[in-house]
């Protein structure tokens, strides 16, 4: 049986939204790990992710000091044999390949935020980008986004950007 990842990040609550999606929860409450790619804004949303299961996450830029008490700005851990990291910001899209690679050299896996933009992509030595946008603010995307995601046997062996229609 594969370890199912559900990815988010940026979810600006309350800037952006009153509360997660009821998608997005029922996603998490389905998942073996939930990854939070960083602009949590509130502490609250940490807890209530955390009321839906173990939850592996970073500090983004628009987090205040009690989220960066709690989180750090990058996190690993080794899921299923694939060396995983979370980080908020990559820099921009130009390039951003070559630069995971020189930044994460032990790394199979690299989540990230910070531009609500999905994205899904592999380096040139092998390391897999996913972002999986936003949940609660889509900025110029068709739609607000959360990635499911499976590893098993030290591989990534399937993701789904999951569109979250409007409640």
């Amino acid at each position: 049986m594969p370890t199912r990842l559900l990815l988010v990040a940026d979810t600006h609550i309350p800037g952006r939204a009153r509360h997660l999606p009821a998608a997005l929860l029922r996603a998490a409450d389905a998942a073996d790990l939930i990854v939070h790619a960083g602009d949590w804004v509130s502490e609250a949303v940490l807890d209530e992710l955390l009321g839906h299961g173990e939850v592996i996450g970073v500090y983004g830029n628009n987090d205040g000091e009690d989220l960066r008490a709690r989180l750090p700005e990058v996190a690993r851990r080794v899921v299923e044999g694939v060396r995983l990291a979370v980080v908020h910001e990559t820099g921009p899209a130009p390039r951003r390949e070559q630069r995971m690679d020189a930044a994460f050299p032990d790394t199979d896996l690299l989540v990230f935020g910070h531009s609500h933009i999905p994205w899904d992509s592999t380096t040139p030595a092998g390391l897999r980008l996913l972002n999986p946008g936003s949940p609660t603010d889509r900025r110029r995307q068709p739609h607000r986004t959360h990635m499911i995601v499976d590893l098993a046997d030290g591989a990534v062996t399937a993701v789904e950007l999951v569109a979250i229609d409007p409640e």
